[in-house]
């Protein structure tokens, strides 16, 4: 391009800018900001026609205005006039300023394409690539429907330069991912593809990028650039560093092109033309070869380019899975770098050979690195490292170190960080169970388990581990006899209390013969817990006394008592009491064959998914390591033998109400009689073993920091992943208000089955109202949906709804849940006061009840202008010239709910020497000032 000449050096502008950096406080910046733009709203409206220089130099300085932060309200039509000039200066700075200041939605978007579209046929190359970036960098929707069809003719002209077939490459890719219906497929792809073989390299990588793009949803139209990809990519491997000067990178030629051509590939199976794919193959060993030879330079940026294109070819390798000897080849590549002193070497490094795991080709080999990963999990200083250690292990385990990596990840389960204890837990139950040849082991490896992490072993562990016993006799008598032993330590973990009472309570009668295990013993061991456990776990253990009532009518007088004294049949908690007076009165007028039959052993569950494996699948999502189980090399029998069937339908799953199903007798409950319902525990015991699609997910990683953001704000992106991205734009008024929620589709596949469904806590139904429609269950690629959700605030309210999102992807069934931003100062309405009615109303809310005070750190910068948008989004008036010290803020503002307004006065002291804040706020009520107080705090 042009470069700008001396006679276009715009001293006025320079003078300005000086002067703006020479200000010594905010005001006289500001002072010397709206004297400049006084004097440029009178030079545009003036008589006098301004030529084109001037136009330039005040469009330009309304341009550094507006970077400073402040509001641009004219200018506009100035800046479109500048795009007709025939200079290149002017029409810079007039699509500089567009691309900044005007939005998509702005009146001039007509104006600015009439412009855009005679530069774009003057094919004076400049001013096409001017007009091309405009068009990327605005974006719309209407510049879509205006361009979507000119930029591919001409990014496929013979006679186009190539800066403008760059420009116009990286154009329709942007106008393409923010809409991909508006640009059409026609015979220009099948000639797009052919730029892989331009000469120029920037034309080749912008081109790659698109049809990397294109190809996913539309794969069969650009088949054939698989061949070009083969081809360039070999040309690049094969040079030397001096035959692309220009595209070379500290001695390694063109790494960010060969990376892309790398990507590309892997969007389509490996190459079924025997040339290509031996060319193909050629070119993966070259890479690997290279990687071997000592370093060039000693600079990062060196080493930092050749394993970005050595990463890339091994997820190519890995895509293919079709080549023993370069998966092979790959696996002691990355075995190499596990002790590499960079960490996110071998963060890399342990995420590859996880998935080479899965290989039948490569496992073996992943098999030689064993003690190095188990080394790695113990000296490993970073967390997210020892994370992929344990991920790695779980993916190289079979039956041949099942007993090894297993007794490790226990021992690393002693002192492992508190972030991943609980999927240590759920790898080390799924292994135990898969690989389990003795069934004693398994059982020993999950009491083990239990005790040393029994915090982070969730129900799905412990009920797997009473279905297994259930269903195998070979090991119900050792489990008995295991649990009573571990029971007698004398501090015992509550989910082993749960365990030992269901089990002794189905086959305490195959240990009993025992005199160190008689009937009388294992109740008084039992019953030596009760009154250290929870409400759910003293149900179960009434249900296995009054099994035991069965099995050993020795034991009934002593029991009776139990369940006729006071602290059962008048216990506080309506559940235990009616246990309680159900079971002696089932005890006492029952006869030996009722009792027999009512309370016989448990039948063997029916064959389904391992819920554990369901809940980790859930808590990794997709094409993680835990979905890897299907492409094993070792295939795995079921603990309970043969393959497991589909799971049961979710819909025949139901909470039972505190007085049904109490003794067990229905088909679901695992176990005696199952934790009582009302504790909230009853549905999870209905779908013990069913497919747990149905739950709701935990909250998705970093959802409390964006709701965080969204306190102060109504409108941006709430959520976002490789999948779905989450926005929301929401509008409040008094005590209502409504948001628009949108599901993108970031990928080409489609969302099936998609559920979004809104979820109150009991706590907060009372309290906040919400209605919203159903939306369309399927979600093409690359589309958005939208649900709008009404909201009444009927009182004050301190939790936030949940937002649970559930589909399937690609066969992958996919749960997220994020808290909606809904908030009590949502529903503020501002009140503008004077200084002397505000502090007088300050004094009347004197009370310690009424108000909260919090002194913190701040965790941002203090900036004087940010405070004051925050106070203002937070929805109370920012009042000025209120309070004695002028760097202190004040607010008012009224709540409203359905039932009541409640005034809300607010005061934040900023200390600058000491970064930290003072926050008092005043309320009629303590909950309000109480709540508002955390919100706000969290925002400095």
């Amino acid at each position: 391009m042009q470069a700008v000449s001396k006679g276009d050096g715009m001293r006025g502008l320079a003078v300005f800018i000086s002067d703006i950096r020479n200000c010594k406080s905010k005001e006289a910046e500001i002072k010397r900001i709206n004297k400049e733009l006084a004097n440029i709203r009178s030079k545009f409206k003036g008589d006098k026609a301004l030529d084109g220089y001037s136009k330039k130099k005040y469009v330009c300085k309304l341009l550094f205005i507006f970077l400073l932060g402040h509001d641009i309200d004219f200018g506009h039509m100035e800046a479109v006039n500048l795009l007709s000039s025939n200079r290149y200066t002017e029409k810079q700075i007039g699509y500089l300023f567009i691309s900044v200041l005007v939005n998509s939605n702005s009146e001039l978007i007509r104006l600015i394409n009439n412009a855009i579209k005679n530069d774009l046929a003057s094919r004076n190359p400049t001013f096409m690539c001017l007009a091309l970036h405009c068009i990327a960098n605005v974006g719309s929707r209407e510049m879509g429907e205006a361009f979507a069809a000119d930029i591919p003719r001409i990014l496929v002209a013979g006679d186009s330069m190539d800066s403008v077939k760059q420009s116009a490459a990286l154009c329709l890719l942007r106008l393409y991912k923010a809409s991909p219906d508006l640009v059409p497929m026609g015979e220009w792809t099948a000639r797009v593809v052919h730029l892989l073989n331009d000469q120029h390299m920037g034309v080749v990588t912008a081109a790659v990028s698109l049809i990397t793009c294109l190809c996913k949803k539309n794969p069969d139209d650009f088949k054939t650039c698989i061949s070009l990809a083969v081809s360039r990519l070999s040309r690049i491997v094969s040079s030397a560093s001096t035959d692309l000067q220009d595209y070379t990178y500290y001695f390694v030629p063109a790494p960010w092109l060969s990376v892309k051509l790398l990507r590309l590939l892997q969007c389509y199976p490996p190459p079924e033309d025997a040339a290509v794919k031996g060319r193909l193959v050629e070119c993966l060993e070259t890479v690997l070869n290279k990687a071997q030879e000592p370093p060039k330079s000693k600079k990062v940026q060196h080493s930092n380019a050749k394993n970005a294109i050595l990463f890339e070819t091994i997820s190519l390798i890995i895509h293919y899975d079709s080549e023993p000897n370069l998966l092979v080849r790959a696996c002691n590549q990355l075995g190499q770098f596990l002790q590499h002193r960079e960490t996110n070497l071998r963060y890399l490094a342990l995420e590859s050979m996880c998935t080479l795991a899965s290989s039948e080709f490569s496992h073996e080999a992943v098999k030689t690195h064993i003690e190095t990963v188990i080394n790695a999990l113990k000296t490993e200083r970073d967390v997210s490292v020892r994370q992929r250690a344990v991920d790695l292990l779980y993916a190289m385990c079979d039956r041949s170190n099942a007993p090894q990596i297993v007794a490790e990840m226990l021992s690393y389960l002693e002192t492992a960080d508190y972030s991943i204890r609980e999927e240590i837990v759920l790898k080390v139950a799924i292994l135990a169970e898969k690989y389990a040849v003795d069934y004693t082991w398994y059982v020993d490896t999950i009491l083990n388990l239990i005790r040393i992490a029994g915090d982070y072993v969730s129900e799905e562990v412990w009920y797997r581990v009473i279905q297994i016993v259930i269903n195998r006799d070979d090991v119900q008598g050792y489990a008995a006899k295991t649990v009573f032993e571990a029971l007698q330590a004398p501090a015992c973990h509550e989910n082993l209390v749960k365990v030992g009472g269901y089990i002794l309570g189905e086959f305490g009668n195959l240990i009993a013969g025992d005199p160190r295990s008689s009937p009388l013993i294992q109740f008084n061991l039992l019953h030596s817990k009760f009154h250290l456990c929870s409400v759910p776990t003293r149900a179960l253990l009434l249900s296995t006394y009054i099994k035991f009532v069965n099995l050993f009518p020795e034991v009934k007088p002593t029991i009776q008592d139990v369940l006729r004294s006071d602290s059962q049949l008048r216990n506080a908690d309506v559940e235990l009491q009616q246990r309680a007076v159900e079971y002696l009165r089932l005890s006492t007028v029952a006869s030996t064959d009722i009792l027999a039959t009512v309370l016989e052993e448990m039948p063997p569950f029916p064959e389904r998914e391992s819920s554990i494996l369901a809940k980790l699948k859930k808590k990794k999502g997709p094409s993680t390591v835990t979905d890897l189980e299907d492409t094993k090399r070792e295939r795995s029998v079921d603990v309970n033998g043969g393959p497991e069937p589909a799971p049961a339908s979710t819909s025949a799953v139901s909470t039972p109400s505190p007085s049904a199903d109490l003794l067990g007798l229905g088909a679901a409950p695992p176990a005696p009689a199952g934790p009582p319902p009302s504790s909230g525990s009853g549905g999870l015991l209905v779908d013990v073993f069913s497919d747990s699609a149905s739950a709701v997910a935990p909250l998705a990683p970093g959802s409390e920091d964006n709701f965080a953001r969204f306190v102060c704000k109504n409108n941006g992106v709430l959520f976002e992943n490789q999948l779905l991205q989450i926005g929301l734009k929401s509008e409040f008024r008094q005590n209502l208000g409504r948001m628009f929620i949108f599901y993108g589709n970031k990928t080409s596949t489609q969302f099936l089955n998609f559920t979004p469904t809104l979820i109150c806590s009991d706590d907060l139904q009372p309290h906040l109202n919400l209605q919203t429609k159903p939306v369309d269950p399927t979600v093409e690629g690359g589309a958005q949906v939208q649900q709008v959700v009404n909201i009444e605030c009927v009182s004050d309210f301190t939790e936030a709804p949940v937002l649970s999102i559930q589909f399937r992807y690609g066969g992958t069934f996919q749960n997220v849940s994020v808290q909606l931003p809904i908030t009590l100062n949502k529903f503020f309405q501002p009140t503008e006061m004077a200084s002397q009615d505000f502090f007088q109303r300050w004094k009347q809310l004197s009370n310690p009840q009424q108000e909260v005070q919090n002194i913190f750190k701040a965790k941002h910068p203090m900036d004087t202008e940010v405070t004051k948008a925050k106070i203002i989004g937070f929805g109370s008036a920012l009042l000025e010239e209120v309070d004695p010290n002028p760097a202190n803020f004040v607010g008012a503002g009224i709540i409203h709910t359905k039932t009541t307004q409640i005034g809300c006065l607010l005061r934040l002291e900023p200390n600058l020497q000491a970064q930290m804040y003072r926050l008092t706020l005043r309320t009629s009520k303590e909950a309000v000032s109480q709540r508002l107080c955390e919100l706000l705090s969290a925002q400095f």
